[in-house]
């Protein structure tokens, strides 16, 4: 039924990226994947390209603000819960300082194998900033939506095949781009005199 409900939407074109993208994003996986088609809009018809991107944006952030949303409520439940180690404590002061950066990575990067929807829930449940959450997640799905649409308009049919090809630089140059971003927030942390 999902494969009936996925392949109605692709025939509507940016308006089915939008609801595609939410549905991905809110935890129900595409199997086609959001990137295939952000790319075979822009290789069909270069001149949606960049509607299809700011769709697929559009869609992934509503639907990300709906886990993260369903996850705050349910994260209020487990917070109330005693527990006997400090670990739940150390993970949320370590989250509240480099969870993001965890977010940003599989939400820019392509075929990566890190499950965004797993940190997104310990975003909400870790009652993260919700300006900050959604600034990370736009940043992000930005980037890679948009340089799909670019790359699919410029390269055509060889799109896909580029993105495979490239993936480990993409991975490291995001990993780079976090590790950059831990350092900093290291150095603010010492700054400020060791406050979260």
């Amino acid at each position: 039924m999902l494969q009936h409900l996925i392949a109605a939407l692709v025939a509507y074109g940016i308006w089915g990226i939008l609801l595609l993208a939410f549905i991905d994003s809110a935890g129900i996986p595409v199997a086609m994947g959001m990137d295939a088609l952000v790319v075979l809009v822009a290789v069909k018809a270069p001149e949606q390209a960049y509607w299809g991107a700011a769709m697929a944006v559009a869609g992934s952030l509503a639907g990300n603000l709906a886990l993260f949303a369903a996850s705050r409520k349910g994260g209020k439940l487990w917070g109330k819960r005693p527990s006997k180690t400090d670990h739940p404590k150390r993970f949320r002061v370590w989250f509240q300082r480099y969870g993001l950066a965890t977010v940003f990575i599989p939400a820019v990067v392509p075929v990566i194998p890190l499950p965004l929807k797993v940190f997104v829930i310990s975003a909400g449940v870790l009652r993260t900033p919700l300006r900050s959450f959604l600034a990370v997640i736009l940043a992000a799905r930005v980037l890679r939506y948009f340089g799909e649409a670019w790359l699919g308009v410029r390269l055509g049919r060889d799109s896909m095949t580029f993105l495979h090809e490239h993936v480990w630089a993409f991975t490291a140059g995001a990993v780079t781009l976090v590790l950059l971003v831990v350092l900093l927030a290291r150095l603010n942390h010492r700054l400020s005199g060791g406050r979260v």
